[in-house]
């Protein structure tokens, strides 16, 4: 693509806006499509979607304040450029006239000329009342923290005292975590090489494979990326491999694999001697898998395919199983905060008939004496710990595994471990070691 200059950029981020918030797509797909000339063009146009998905519901709010009528369905583009003007003026350090005059004259990329006007007044409106506004929308939890009604009424009976840090640490951005190939070094022997090329990082308390840098850069510039020295995954989701645990030469099943982080993971922490099924429904993300596993050179059989119909006739195969189920993902807005305006209420009751499919038909492919890591990147108790107390009642030969201490003192469910977004710079995790009695 062309180099563009700074209205094209805040036009384009209107328009990717209005793809997530009012068209379904997710903040991935829309974003893998724009790739710009210069890097610090495609950095501020991936800056200001990802910003304004974070506070689209605060800054939507902000607008109603602002607005004398609210905008009709076919100009819900110049909503979406109104919210990134204003996600720039309240969250960003550009100055306040740069933001005005490139969002003003994005109108015209955007073949609304005559909203020039009227964008240029309620921001300018905005910045005077600025204070006055943002106050007011403190003064409820749904604006303050740009959180939909629905998932706070959730979360707040569940966690109580904790819910305001909750969802301040699901606004907050997560840092670049990186996970070290311990089948090719130790933790401290890449700690060193970060240090010789000057990355400043900190060594992760709970996760001995994680390290997390003080700032995010290009995987280009990791020592040792391409060689296969390390991986980017968040400490939360590293706990996995680690918990499962499974013996080299074991069979194991990961059910629900793409991308490939915890399938590589689970090789790396067996020397890649392991007879490991990865399965994902979707094609292109096995693509992904295999492409992960080659920088590693590490090995496993990727299947496309439905994970409820692989493992039929499979009945007692495996010795572990790593069942990640499709979720919520609530726990990781922090990292996807599109996920506030994509995901739905209505939803939960069919992911969570779907993860009782699964876990169902995965026990049956355990061996007797096997272990089964249940895992999810919610903090939804319907989701977790009430999922797996459900299949505990109604499953004889199945016993709950004790966790690791460290992980328990973490914990904010006593069946299982839920780890909270932002505990010990972590994503929002759940965690169920099941053990099939003989």
């Amino acid at each position: 693509m062309p180099i563009l200059n700074a209205h094209q950029i805040r036009s384009q981020a209107a328009i990717s806006l209005h793809e997530i918030a009012f068209k379904g797509h997710s903040a991935n797909d829309v974003l893998a499509q724009y790739e710009f000339s210069n890097p610090n063009d495609t950095s501020l146009y991936k800056a200001l979607v990802l910003g304004s998905c974070r506070y689209f519901l605060r800054m939507q709010a902000a607008t109603e304040k602002l607005l004398r009528k609210p905008f009709k369905p076919k100009d819900r583009d110049l909503l979406c450029l109104l919210i990134v003007g204003l996600y720039q003026l309240e969250y960003t350090r550009i100055p306040d006239h740069a933001a005005l005059s490139e969002t003003v004259n994005a109108c015209r990329e955007l073949k609304k000329d005559w909203a020039a006007k009227l964008i240029n007044g309620v921001l300018r409106n905005f910045v005077r009342q600025q204070t006055s506004i943002m106050d007011e929308l403190n003064k409820n939890w749904d604006t303050k923290f740009s959180t939909p009604d629905w998932l706070i009424n959730k979360i707040k009976p569940v966690y109580k005292g904790q819910i305001e840090s909750i969802l301040e640490a699901s606004n907050q951005q997560a840092p670049m975590s990186l996970r070290v190939n311990l089948s090719k070094l130790t933790r401290q022997d890449y700690s060193n090489l970060l240090d010789e090329a000057g990355i400043e990082h900190l060594l992760h308390p709970l996760a001995d494979t994680s390290i997390i840098l003080n700032s995010a850069l290009p995987v280009e510039q990791l020592p040792g990326f391409e060689e296969g020295l390390c991986s980017v995954q968040d400490a939360a989701a590293q706990m996995a491999a680690i918990l499962l645990a499974p013996r080299p030469g074991a069979y194991s099943l990961d059910a629900c694999a793409a991308p490939g982080g915890k399938t590589a993971h689970l090789l790396e922490q067996t020397n890649n001697k392991l007879h490991l099924d990865a399965v994902d429904i979707d094609p292109q993300r096995c693509f992904k898998i295999q492409e992960n596993l080659e920088r590693l050179e590490l090995s496993a059989d990727i299947h496309a395919e439905d994970a409820l119909h692989f493992m039929q006739g499979k009945n007692g195969y495996y010795d572990t199983i790593l069942l990640d189920v499709p979720c919520s993902a609530t726990g990781v807005i922090r990292r996807h905060p599109d996920i506030k305006l994509l995901r739905r209420e209505e939803d939960i009751a069919e992911l969570v008939t779907i993860q009782q499919q699964l876990l169902e038909s995965a026990w049956k492919a355990l061996k007797p004496g096997g272990k089964l890591l249940y895992a999810t990147c919610s903090i939804l108790t319907e989701e977790n710990s009430q999922q797996v107390s459900h299949f505990l009642k109604k499953t004889e030969d199945c016993q709950l595994s004790e966790l690791p201490k460290e992980l328990v003192n973490i914990s904010s469910s006593n069946i299982g471990c839920q780890i909270l977004p932002g505990t010990k710079d972590m994503d929002g995790f759940y965690y169920a070691l099941l053990h099939k009695t003989a």
